[in-house]
Protein backbone atom coordinates (compact mmCIF):
# COMPACT_ATOMS: atom_id res chain seq x y z
CA UNK A 1 0.00 0.00 0.00
CA UNK A 2 1.52 2.99 -0.82
CA UNK A 3 2.46 5.60 2.17
CA UNK A 4 1.20 8.98 2.65
CA UNK A 5 3.64 11.66 2.01
CA UNK A 6 5.70 12.95 4.99
CA UNK A 7 5.43 15.52 6.45
CA UNK A 8 1.89 16.48 6.32
CA UNK A 9 0.73 19.66 6.77
CA UNK A 10 -0.43 20.76 10.32
CA UNK A 11 0.49 17.81 11.86
CA UNK A 12 2.54 16.97 14.65
CA UNK A 13 5.15 14.54 14.43
CA UNK A 14 6.79 12.58 18.14
CA UNK A 15 9.60 11.66 16.65
CA UNK A 16 12.43 8.43 18.35
CA UNK A 17 16.06 9.48 18.54
CA UNK A 18 18.78 7.67 19.70
CA UNK A 19 19.57 7.04 22.93
CA UNK A 20 23.66 6.49 22.74
CA UNK A 21 24.09 4.54 19.30
CA UNK A 22 23.65 7.36 16.51
CA UNK A 23 22.76 4.16 13.82
CA UNK A 24 19.26 3.79 15.63
CA UNK A 25 18.06 6.59 14.44
CA UNK A 26 15.30 5.28 11.57
CA UNK A 27 15.47 6.11 8.01
CA UNK A 28 11.85 7.42 8.15
CA UNK A 29 12.74 9.74 11.59
CA UNK A 30 15.91 10.66 9.28
CA UNK A 31 14.02 11.55 6.28
CA UNK A 32 11.41 13.49 8.52
CA UNK A 33 13.84 15.69 10.29
CA UNK A 34 15.27 17.06 7.32
CA UNK A 35 11.95 18.06 5.87
CA UNK A 36 10.19 18.92 8.35
CA UNK A 37 9.36 22.65 9.31
CA UNK A 38 10.22 23.30 12.54
CA UNK A 39 11.71 21.21 15.38
CA UNK A 40 10.90 21.40 18.82
CA UNK A 41 13.66 20.14 20.94
CA UNK A 42 14.55 19.84 24.48
CA UNK A 43 18.17 21.09 24.26
CA UNK A 44 18.53 23.05 21.26
CA UNK A 45 22.39 22.67 21.50
CA UNK A 46 22.04 18.28 22.41
CA UNK A 47 20.01 18.28 19.66
CA UNK A 48 21.67 20.58 17.19
CA UNK A 49 24.80 17.93 16.74
CA UNK A 50 22.40 15.38 15.25
CA UNK A 51 20.62 17.58 13.16
CA UNK A 52 23.62 18.87 11.47
CA UNK A 53 24.87 15.11 11.61
CA UNK A 54 21.56 14.41 8.93
CA UNK A 55 21.98 17.74 7.11
CA UNK A 56 18.68 19.06 8.86
CA UNK A 57 18.05 22.64 8.02
CA UNK A 58 14.61 23.39 9.75
CA UNK A 59 14.26 25.61 11.96
CA UNK A 60 14.49 25.13 15.84
CA UNK A 61 13.19 25.75 19.02
CA UNK A 62 13.71 24.94 22.90
CA UNK A 63 11.15 23.18 24.36
CA UNK A 64 11.40 22.08 28.05
CA UNK A 65 9.88 21.53 31.00
CA UNK A 66 10.23 25.38 32.00
CA UNK A 67 9.29 27.27 28.82
CA UNK A 68 5.73 25.15 28.35
CA UNK A 69 3.54 27.76 28.88
CA UNK A 70 4.77 29.76 26.54
CA UNK A 71 6.00 27.56 24.31
CA UNK A 72 3.16 25.32 23.68
CA UNK A 73 0.62 27.84 22.09
CA UNK A 74 3.51 28.86 19.85
CA UNK A 75 3.93 25.52 18.21
CA UNK A 76 0.21 25.16 18.26
CA UNK A 77 0.04 28.48 16.13
CA UNK A 78 2.02 27.22 13.33
CA UNK A 79 0.32 23.50 13.62
CA UNK A 80 -3.00 25.75 13.21
CA UNK A 81 -0.86 27.51 10.32
CA UNK A 82 -0.54 24.54 8.45
CA UNK A 83 3.29 23.94 9.56
CA UNK A 84 4.55 20.25 10.32
CA UNK A 85 6.38 20.27 13.56
CA UNK A 86 8.58 17.52 15.01
CA UNK A 87 9.09 17.26 19.03
CA UNK A 88 11.91 15.47 19.95
CA UNK A 89 13.96 14.96 23.15
CA UNK A 90 17.87 14.91 24.04
CA UNK A 91 17.24 11.08 23.78
CA UNK A 92 14.95 8.33 23.24
CA UNK A 93 11.06 9.02 22.61
CA UNK A 94 9.26 12.07 23.62
CA UNK A 95 6.64 12.19 25.55
CA UNK A 96 8.22 9.78 28.25
CA UNK A 97 9.28 11.45 31.70
CA UNK A 98 9.33 14.86 29.87
CA UNK A 99 7.12 17.53 28.94
CA UNK A 100 5.99 16.01 25.34
CA UNK A 101 3.37 14.54 26.85
CA UNK A 102 1.94 18.10 27.22
CA UNK A 103 2.53 19.32 24.08
CA UNK A 104 0.37 16.25 22.24
CA UNK A 105 -2.26 16.78 24.73
CA UNK A 106 -2.87 20.47 23.33
CA UNK A 107 -2.53 19.35 20.26
CA UNK A 108 -5.27 16.64 20.32
CA UNK A 109 -7.45 18.93 22.04
CA UNK A 110 -6.75 21.19 18.97
CA UNK A 111 -7.92 19.04 16.77
CA UNK A 112 -4.44 18.48 15.06
CA UNK A 113 -3.23 15.16 14.07
CA UNK A 114 -0.59 13.62 16.09
CA UNK A 115 1.73 10.66 14.56
CA UNK A 116 4.23 8.79 16.19
CA UNK A 117 7.61 7.97 14.55
CA UNK A 118 8.35 5.04 16.80
CA UNK A 119 12.66 5.11 18.14
CA UNK A 120 14.57 3.96 20.84
CA UNK A 121 13.33 4.28 24.62
CA UNK A 122 15.39 3.58 27.38
CA UNK A 123 12.49 1.74 29.97
CA UNK A 124 11.99 -0.95 27.13
CA UNK A 125 15.12 -1.18 26.05
CA UNK A 126 16.71 -1.94 29.18
CA UNK A 127 13.38 -4.12 30.45
CA UNK A 128 13.65 -6.50 27.47
CA UNK A 129 17.85 -6.99 28.37
CA UNK A 130 17.00 -7.84 32.05
CA UNK A 131 15.99 -11.06 32.02
CA UNK A 132 12.92 -10.42 34.22
CA UNK A 133 9.32 -10.96 33.49
CA UNK A 134 8.53 -8.70 30.52
CA UNK A 135 4.46 -10.07 30.19
CA UNK A 136 3.42 -6.98 32.99
CA UNK A 137 5.49 -4.67 33.89
CA UNK A 138 4.83 -1.11 35.15
CA UNK A 139 7.04 2.16 34.37
CA UNK A 140 8.02 4.67 37.29
CA UNK A 141 10.10 6.78 35.76
CA UNK A 142 11.82 9.06 37.98
CA UNK A 143 10.74 9.31 41.68
CA UNK A 144 10.08 12.19 44.11
CA UNK A 145 14.20 13.47 45.27
CA UNK A 146 13.13 12.92 48.87
CA UNK A 147 10.50 13.04 51.42
CA UNK A 148 7.20 11.32 52.26
CA UNK A 149 6.25 11.72 48.76
CA UNK A 150 9.38 9.10 47.76
CA UNK A 151 9.24 7.10 50.68
CA UNK A 152 5.41 6.78 49.93
CA UNK A 153 5.75 5.82 46.14
CA UNK A 154 8.58 3.21 47.03
CA UNK A 155 7.00 1.77 49.96
CA UNK A 156 4.07 0.76 46.90
CA UNK A 157 6.88 -0.54 44.34
CA UNK A 158 8.50 -2.63 47.02
CA UNK A 159 4.56 -4.66 46.98
CA UNK A 160 4.05 -4.19 43.75
CA UNK A 161 4.02 -8.11 41.85
CA UNK A 162 4.77 -7.09 38.50
CA UNK A 163 8.36 -5.82 37.44
CA UNK A 164 8.75 -2.23 37.89
CA UNK A 165 11.17 -0.02 35.23
CA UNK A 166 12.55 3.04 37.42
CA UNK A 167 14.58 6.10 35.82
CA UNK A 168 17.49 7.87 38.23
CA UNK A 169 19.80 9.96 38.04
CA UNK A 170 23.55 8.48 38.99
CA UNK A 171 24.00 10.65 41.83
CA UNK A 172 20.84 9.37 43.72
CA UNK A 173 21.42 5.67 42.52
CA UNK A 174 23.09 4.46 45.82
CA UNK A 175 20.44 5.98 47.75
CA UNK A 176 17.94 4.18 45.72
CA UNK A 177 19.59 0.68 45.98
CA UNK A 178 19.44 1.18 49.76
CA UNK A 179 15.67 2.10 50.13
CA UNK A 180 15.22 -0.64 47.72
CA UNK A 181 17.86 -2.58 49.85
CA UNK A 182 15.56 -2.01 52.94
CA UNK A 183 12.25 -2.40 51.55
CA UNK A 184 13.04 -5.40 49.33
CA UNK A 185 16.01 -7.31 51.05
CA UNK A 186 18.93 -8.32 48.84
CA UNK A 187 17.60 -11.03 46.84
CA UNK A 188 15.09 -9.39 45.10
CA UNK A 189 15.97 -9.63 41.91
CA UNK A 190 17.47 -6.56 40.23
CA UNK A 191 19.66 -4.84 37.08
CA UNK A 192 20.73 -1.78 36.71
CA UNK A 193 21.01 -0.70 33.26
CA UNK A 194 23.34 2.31 32.12
CA UNK A 195 24.93 3.69 28.98
CA UNK A 196 22.52 1.47 26.92
CA UNK A 197 23.58 1.76 22.96
CA UNK A 198 26.99 2.83 24.01
CA UNK A 199 30.50 1.89 23.96
CA UNK A 200 30.17 1.54 27.96
CA UNK A 201 26.99 -0.23 28.37
CA UNK A 202 26.37 -2.05 31.16
CA UNK A 203 24.21 -4.19 33.15
CA UNK A 204 24.43 -4.69 37.12
CA UNK A 205 22.58 -7.33 38.91
CA UNK A 206 21.20 -9.86 39.46
CA UNK A 207 19.80 -8.66 42.98
CA UNK A 208 19.43 -5.48 45.01
CA UNK A 209 22.24 -6.53 46.94
CA UNK A 210 24.74 -7.35 44.08
CA UNK A 211 23.98 -4.34 42.66
CA UNK A 212 24.05 -2.08 45.99
CA UNK A 213 27.35 -3.87 46.70
CA UNK A 214 29.20 -2.84 43.15
CA UNK A 215 27.93 0.93 43.30
CA UNK A 216 29.33 1.33 46.78
CA UNK A 217 32.57 -0.21 45.24
CA UNK A 218 32.20 1.97 41.90
CA UNK A 219 30.97 5.08 41.75
CA UNK A 220 27.42 5.51 38.93
CA UNK A 221 28.32 7.45 35.66
CA UNK A 222 25.61 8.40 33.37
CA UNK A 223 21.92 7.75 33.36
CA UNK A 224 20.70 4.70 34.93
CA UNK A 225 17.52 2.65 34.29
CA UNK A 226 16.86 0.08 37.16
CA UNK A 227 14.74 -2.81 36.72
CA UNK A 228 12.76 -4.19 39.96
CA UNK A 229 11.66 -7.83 39.89
CA UNK A 230 8.17 -7.71 41.19
CA UNK A 231 7.32 -8.71 44.73
CA UNK A 232 6.07 -12.30 45.62
CA UNK A 233 2.73 -13.25 45.51
CA UNK A 234 1.87 -12.90 49.54
CA UNK A 235 -0.69 -15.67 51.01
CA UNK A 236 -3.83 -13.60 51.60
CA UNK A 237 -4.50 -13.73 55.58
CA UNK A 238 -8.00 -13.12 57.00
CA UNK A 239 -7.87 -10.37 59.23
CA UNK A 240 -10.19 -8.66 61.30
CA UNK A 241 -11.45 -5.10 61.63
CA UNK A 242 -8.60 -4.44 64.73
CA UNK A 243 -6.02 -6.38 63.31
CA UNK A 244 -6.80 -4.28 60.06
CA UNK A 245 -6.52 -0.69 61.77
CA UNK A 246 -3.58 -1.97 63.57
CA UNK A 247 -1.64 -2.45 60.37
CA UNK A 248 -3.18 1.17 58.42
CA UNK A 249 -2.20 3.02 62.05
CA UNK A 250 0.85 1.02 61.74
CA UNK A 251 1.90 2.33 58.12
CA UNK A 252 0.10 6.12 58.73
CA UNK A 253 2.43 6.91 61.71
CA UNK A 254 5.47 5.67 59.26
CA UNK A 255 4.71 8.87 57.61
CA UNK A 256 1.99 7.41 54.88
CA UNK A 257 -1.15 8.53 53.77
CA UNK A 258 -4.30 7.13 55.09
CA UNK A 259 -4.78 6.66 51.21
CA UNK A 260 -1.99 5.08 49.82
CA UNK A 261 -1.79 2.63 53.60
CA UNK A 262 -5.20 1.71 52.36
CA UNK A 263 -4.02 0.73 49.26
CA UNK A 264 -0.53 -1.43 50.61
CA UNK A 265 -3.16 -3.12 52.72
CA UNK A 266 -5.33 -4.52 50.40
CA UNK A 267 -2.15 -5.99 47.99
CA UNK A 268 -1.24 -7.46 51.29
CA UNK A 269 -5.02 -9.08 52.12
CA UNK A 270 -7.03 -9.04 49.17
CA UNK A 271 -9.12 -6.64 51.21
CA UNK A 272 -10.83 -3.68 49.65
CA UNK A 273 -8.60 -0.43 49.70
CA UNK A 274 -12.25 1.28 50.13
CA UNK A 275 -13.45 -0.80 52.87
CA UNK A 276 -9.91 -0.75 54.54
CA UNK A 277 -9.69 3.28 54.04
CA UNK A 278 -13.60 3.54 54.95
CA UNK A 279 -12.33 1.60 58.35
CA UNK A 280 -9.59 4.11 59.60
CA UNK A 281 -11.51 7.35 58.28
CA UNK A 282 -14.89 5.77 60.55
CA UNK A 283 -12.24 5.51 63.62
CA UNK A 284 -10.29 8.73 62.92
CA UNK A 285 -14.15 10.03 62.91
CA UNK A 286 -14.78 8.48 66.38
CA UNK A 287 -11.64 9.20 67.65
CA UNK A 288 -12.38 13.56 67.47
Amino acid sequence: MKQRAEPAAGVLYVVGTPIGHLGDLSPRARDLLIAVDTIACEDTRHSGQLLSRIGSAARRCSFHQHNTRTRIPQLLLELEGGRSVALISDAGLPGISDPGQELVAAARELGCEVISIPGPCAATTALVSSGLPTDRFCFEGFLPAKGRERRDRLVLIASEQRTSVIYEAPHRLCQLLNELFELCGEERPLQVARELTKRHEQQVGPTVGAARHYFQENSPQGECTVVLGGALPIEIESLSDTHCLEQLLALTTEGMSAKDAAKLLSSRIGRSKRELYALLHTMTEQAD
